[in-house]
Formats: C-alpha cells, structure tokens, sequence
C-alpha cells in the first residue's frame, strides 16, 4: 500500500453525508455509529459523527489534488450543487489565491466543510 493521508471532516448526519457525496461519486467503505469512510478512486474522506455542527462557522477544510480538475468540476456542475457565494452547500468555479500557484475550485458541503481541488499540473 502507499503511503497517504485522509481528510478527517464532521458529518452532523452520517446518511445525508453519504447520500450528497454518493451523487459526486464517492462510495461508502467503512460505517459505525461514530465514524464513516468515503472514497471515489484514490480520493478517501474520513468523516467523525458530531451532531451540533455549525455549517455557517465550520472552519473544517480538506485539499483534494487531481490531475484533471476540469473533468472533475465539469461532472460535479451536472449534479446541480448551488453556484451562489453564501449558501451551503455550494460549489465555486476556478479561482487562484493571491500567492498560490496553482489554480482551483471549492466545495462546501452540507456541513460546512471546505474541499479546495487543486490542480496537480499547476
């Protein structure tokens, strides 16, 4: 196996996690009452069951790295995640902080994480 690491991320409901990331590809491999593992391919988030999430000041945030963003943002728009700048969740286009080299798209899911997917070729 290679070595790796894994997002750990709240789930303040572990159903409606795996249900709004089933529809963006990911599978669940691992579920208990405290602790659920989701993968698509090679990408792996871990989510720990915490009840009393606040989704408007989660400060929780995960970096995915692909090597074709574009794909990944094209197929995750058909899913129909909301485009807006305020709501959760929602899903941003490309953008590229002031002082970061390589360019990327955002993710804020039902709870109020932070996924960045950056483009491994940048």
């Amino acid at each position: 196996m290679t070595d790796r690491i894994t997002a750990n991320l709240p789930s303040s409901d572990f159903g409606a996690t795996a249900d709004f990331y089933g529809r963006l590809g990911f599978a669940v491999n691992f579920r208990d009452d405290g602790w659920m593992i989701l993968s698509r391919g090679p990408l792996v988030l871990e989510f720990f069951h915490h009840p009393e999430v606040d989704k408007w000041s989660s400060w929780f945030s995960a970096c995915i790295r692909v090597d074709d963003p574009d794909a990944l943002l094209d197929e995750w728009r058909e899913v129909g995640i909301p485009s807006d700048h305020k709501g959760i969740p929602r899903l941003t286009g490309f953008f590229k902080p002031a002082g970061a080299a390589p360019r990327m798209f955002a993710l804020v899911d039902p709870d109020g994480s932070l996924l960045r997917v950056i483009d491994n070729r940048g």
